[in-house]
Formats: structure tokens, sequence, C-alpha cells
């Protein structure tokens, strides 16, 4: 294929989460997969998000990359993204790729494709603030509207989304899985520095932002009663920054009495975190909603037995290579963590059968997948407003 496309990089940053992790991630590989066409990255993109760091936004590089217009203010941003004239103002482009929510409803021309990560906010609005809320869904409701081909992230999304949303083309929405951001398992990592004295193999982890839907709180209930019945005793260590709606994870955990066993590394570096994979005992996972997973995959592709939530789309994740539990059900958790460490032959088995998922979700396939939709979107009408009403 060749074409020129625009992509939407603005969460993609060195400290990224779910949303920039993916956005990087399938640039580095589109970049890598398709050799004729041309890319406009753009750190800057709509009015719901603004990034005023952009010495922390990845770095992209090459003959067919070239950057668009950066802000130094959030409202400059804005009244860009908002001009009715954006379709003249980006130029010759053939389509643009949404993938921090927002959504333009003014192009007239360029193809739109729009990134769907998950319906959380619609599911759960308890668990983010109204804010964040009113944003995301007014981007995904518009999408519905005028993005000509939507790419969610698990089929649980895409199912989500028609439920939400029927009035939309089923020919017009596809998959695109996440993909690991590591390529070499026997890269030994580096030991975060808040760990000095953590032997390997000698620790719980979980690896996620702090936040309700992550459902540490369950996981903080389920390692009190492992500790009351192991005899290992092991610690657990909580890898991720601070989300949305739990300032007070500290105080929760000191009224548990968990001060002495519970680690909080905060966000950690990729280096770090494959030492953490590599090192970790049983990577524990007990999100309650999500719209992929990532630690799943990852902790899979190190070997890391992994257990995980059996629902929203988490299942698609582990497959037959991670032990699946109800997220609310903490005496399940326990005895998986009791399990692992009384059964080495348990063990073993996870750790083997780990990898074999893992390698079912490839950079490659993900990027020539997400090709073939930007194909396939050329060839077909612009959708409008009008078309849908």
């Amino acid at each position: 294929m060749s074409a020129r496309i625009g992509f939407d990089v603005s969460q993609a940053t060195s400290e990224a989460a779910g949303c920039g992790y993916f956005a990087r991630s399938l640039c580095e590989n589109l970049l890598a997969s398709d050799k004729d066409s041309q890319f406009t990255l753009f750190q800057d993109f709509g009015d719901f998000w603004f990034n005023a760091h952009k010495s922390k936004c990845s770095k992209f590089s090459g003959s067919k990359v070239s950057l668009g217009p950066v802000f130094k203010q959030g409202q400059i941003c804005a009244k860009y993204w908002n001009d009715p004239a954006l379709d003249q103002k980006l130029g010759d482009l053939d389509l643009i790729h949404s993938n921090n929510f927002w959504c333009p409803e003014q192009l007239s021309r360029l193809r739109l494709i729009y990134t769907v990560y998950d319906l959380g906010f619609v599911d759960y609005p308890e668990w983010t603030t109204e804010e964040n809320r009113i944003g995301c869904f007014e981007g995904v409701y518009r999408s519905s509207l005028y993005a000509d081909f939507v790419v969610c992230i698990s089929e649980f999304s895409r199912k989500r989304y028609l439920e939400y949303f029927p009035h939309f083309p089923r020919e017009r929405i596809g998959v695109v899985y996440p993909t690991s951001r590591f390529e070499n398992v026997t890269d030994h990592g580096s030991r975060p520095a808040a760990l000095e004295g953590i032997r390997d193999k000698g620790f719980w982890l979980c690896v996620s932002t702090i936040e309700p839907r992550k459902n540490q709180l369950m996981l903080l209930d389920a390692y009190k009663l492992y500790l009351e019945e192991s005899e290992a005793k092991l610690p657990i260590i909580f890898a991720g920054g601070k989300g949305w709606l739990m300032d007070d994870f500290v105080i929760k955990i000191r009224k548990r009495g968990l001060e002495e066993k519970v680690i909080l590394a905060g966000y950690v570096s990729d280096q770090e975190l494959v030492w953490l994979y590599q090192k970790c005992f049983g990577n524990l996972y007990p999100a309650i909603y999500e719209g992929f997973g990532l630690p799943v995959l990852e902790g899979m592709q190190f070997s890391a037995p992994t257990a995980c939530s059996n629902t929203t789309s988490l299942p698609e994740v582990a497959g037959e290579g991670g032990a699946q539990f109800d997220p609310i059900d903490e005496r399940s958790w326990t005895e998986f963590m009791l399990k692992l460490e009384n059964e080495p032959d348990y063990r073993l088995k996870l750790s083997h059968s780990g990898p074999i998922q893992a390698e079912k979700f490839t950079s490659l396939k993900s990027a020539r997948e997400c090709l073939k939709f930007y194909e396939k979107v050329l060839t077909m009408e612009k959708r409008s407003k009008l078309a849908v009403v």
C-alpha cells in the first residue's frame, strides 16, 4: 500500500499507560511493515488531552516520517483541531488515525480511523472522574457518527461498542490486538532501586495503574489471607503509577496491617519491568474490567506464572496460558497463590504454557491487520452524519 497516513501519537510518551503503549507500539510496527507509505505523526491531537511536556514524547525517525504541528498551549491546539477547514489544514493526507479518544467531526475528505480501547467509563462511570467520563464518551459517540473505520483492541471491546452503537456499520469495525513492547525475553532487565534485598522468585507481582477497576483492594484482601496460611509469606510488589480515585491506597494498606509486606514500586521503566516479570514468583492481574490487559500478555511472555480475571477481554489474552478467576472471589486468588507455592509442577506448567499463548500476539500480525483496514477504508465511500442518523 502507498498512502499518506496521519497518526496520533499524543499519548505515546515515556510515561505511557495502556493507550500510549498501544499507539507507540502500533506506530513502530506500521513504520517497519509499510515501506511505501508516508507518515505524519501528531504529538498534539484534538482538544481532550494535551501533553505539555513534549520532551517526553516517544521519538520516531525515518525518511518517510514527518511531524505534524506542535503547540505550546492547549487552547491553541484545540482551536487548530476544531477548525471547520481542518481538511485543508491537514494537506494531502489520505487518512488519519485517532488514538486518544478525541474524534474530529468536520473531515469531509480524509478517511478517519478511530481506536476504541474499552467502554469502561460507560459501564462503570463511578470508576473515573466526570471530566474524563464526559470527554471519553463524547469522543466515542462521535466516532459512531463520523469514523470511517473503528479499530478495537479486543473482540470484547468490539462487541461492547456495537451494543452501545448498533447503528455503526459492522463492515467498518475490526480488531487490532496490542502487542508486547518487549522483543528479547532473555534480557535480564534492571532491578528497581526500591527493591534492594528482594530475592529472585521471592515476590508476587501486580503491574497496573492504581485505580478502582484494576481491583488492587480485592488483591490486598486475598493477599492478607495468603499471609495467614502461607509458610513462605512472600511480599507483594505493586508496579504502576497513580490513577483515578485511589489517593488513599497507602492508608488502606496500613489499615489491613500489610505495610511490612506490600511494596509500592511506582511507575517503573521498561528495563525494570523486564526484571520484575522475570524474577517474580507469580504475576497477578485481578482487574474487573479491561479492554485488553497488557501485563497478562507480557507476564506470560517472560514465563511468569500468570493469573488474571475471567471477565471482559482477559480470557482472550490469557487463553490456555494463564489461570483465570472471578475478580470478586478473593478466596480463589488466595488459593491460587497457595497452590503455586505448594505445587511446583503446577507452577512449571504455567511457566511453559504462558509463552506459547503469548506468541499468538505478534507485532507483525497486528501491523498487517491494521494496514489491511487502512487499505479497506480507502476503497470505501466516506461516511457522514446524515448517512447514519
